[in-house]
């Protein structure tokens, strides 16, 4: 178990499944095994993506913070953004925005205010 080496991208399945399709991509699964792992079909807390990233041996570090810049984004990042809709996770990796609502992204999904925290694999891989 791994953060993986270049996500496959993947639309959430329904309007409610954004956290379950990030950490699909993050970890080379898919959204049902997700759903599993997290015991959650609807939308998913920070807990719950933190819980399934552990199971994973995937490690968020420091704490959350606000980003305006693309450049200012770790190489891997979970994202969370206020969209038109409603709060929204989304995947950063490598300069392209993985978006489970919106696809592949060059910048930032519509978003009003956007936070992220850095995503690492843990150091004994």
């Amino acid at each position: 178990m791994a953060l993986t080496k270049k996500p496959v991208h993947i639309f959430e399945p329904d309007p409610l499944q954004c956290g379950q399709a990030v950490l699909a991509m993050l970890t080379d699964s898919s959204v049902e095994d997700i759903i599993s792992l997290c015991g959650n079909k609807r939308e998913t807390t920070f807990k719950e993506m933190k819980s399934v990233l552990e199971h994973f041996e995937i490690s968020i570090y420091g704490a959350r913070q606000e980003v305006a810049q693309k450049g200012a984004l770790p190489r891997v990042a979970l994202l969370s953004l206020e969209t038109p809709k409603c709060w929204h996770w989304s995947l950063y990796f490598d300069g392209i925005f993985y978006d489970p609502e919106y696809g592949m992204l060059n910048n930032f999904p519509p978003s009003f205010r956007r936070y992220f925290w850095e995503i690492k694999e843990n150091s004994k891989h």
